[in-house]
């Protein structure tokens, strides 16, 4: 079978699948089902578009702080890659192809082009997560010495301990002299892990727009794809079916995951039975 006559979804779920599991496709094909007409070609030339960037990184460049300016005045300051507080607004802005053409997006879409346009370049460079926002890295996460993080979203201005303590603290709440930097909280994202929170931000634009339970289901089902995934999210599911009036598919869906629930919680279990109940009776 031809790779352009393969199902969206299903390319999703081959990939999530694969040893080394591709960010930049995976985040194209999330494009892809927000806008179906979008199809191969455009995946394509997003995926041109990431090898032209790279192309512009100059020749030679040594250590991780050297990739991380060199970046940051490509795309930072060259390309005009940043973020603003009205991107959180936006469904487009958590949609890779769409980041690509507007330069602009969340942290997390902004450090996914920073990170393929360099690894395209040979760079030592990986995503980190912090709370509440995502960064990029450079160097050895392990080695604070030699690690360097920069932020996207403020056009790759180079965070120092401090930058970093702040991030977080606006995050969790925890006054910036009183923020452990532990190395975990620098450990390299997983790209899956990514391809997750990026499902979980068009899901939050979603929650706050009763409208588009289309846009909420189609991110729980690429979600389900995933090879690990809560499983809540079966729940999640349910409940947008019975929101979208298909209520019959919506309770069924809701019983079963009573029935897995149930040996740990039977409350909760019993709490979903009963709203499976409702949703049949909506039938009448």
């Amino acid at each position: 079978m031809r790779p352009e006559s393969v199902d969206p979804r299903r390319r999703f779920a081959v990939e999530a699948r694969a040893d080394r599991p591709d960010l930049a496709t995976l985040c194209l094909l999330v494009g892809a089902e927000a806008d179906p007409a979008l199809g191969e070609a455009g995946i394509d030339a997003a995926q041109a578009e990431l090898d032209r960037l790279a192309g512009l990184l100059p020749f030679g460049v040594l250590g991780a702080r050297a990739w991380a300016v060199a970046l940051a005045e490509l795309l930072g300051e060259r390309c005009g890659f940043e973020g603003s507080p009205a991107e959180y607004q936006r469904l487009d802005s958590s949609l890779l192809p769409v980041v690509l053409r507007r330069r602009r997006g969340l942290p997390i879409l902004l450090s996914v082009v920073w990170m393929e346009v360099a690894r395209r370049a040979g760079a030592p460079v990986y995503g980190v997560a912090l709370p509440g926002h995502f960064v990029v890295g450079f160097g050895d996460p392990g080695d604070p010495g030699e690690r360097i993080l920069a932020d996207p979203f403020s056009g790759g201005r180079l965070l120092t301990s401090a930058d970093t303590a702040l991030l977080v603290s606006g995050a969790t709440g925890v006054t910036p002299a009183d923020t452990a930097l532990d190395d975990a909280l620098f450990a390299p994202a997983d790209p899956l892990d990514i391809v997750l929170r990026v499902l979980n931000n068009i899901r939050a634009w979603a929650a706050t727009r009763p409208e588009r339970t289309d846009v909420a289901l189609w991110a729980v089902e690429l979600s389900l794809l995933l090879p690990a995934h809560p499983a809540r999210l079966r729940y999640d599911r349910a409940q947008l079916l019975v929101q979208r009036g298909e209520f019959l598919q919506g309770a069924t869906e809701m019983e079963e995951y009573a029935e897995v629930v149930a040996a740990v919680e039977p409350s909760t279990a019993e709490a979903i039975r009963r709203r499976a109940r409702a949703a049949r009776a909506m039938l009448n």
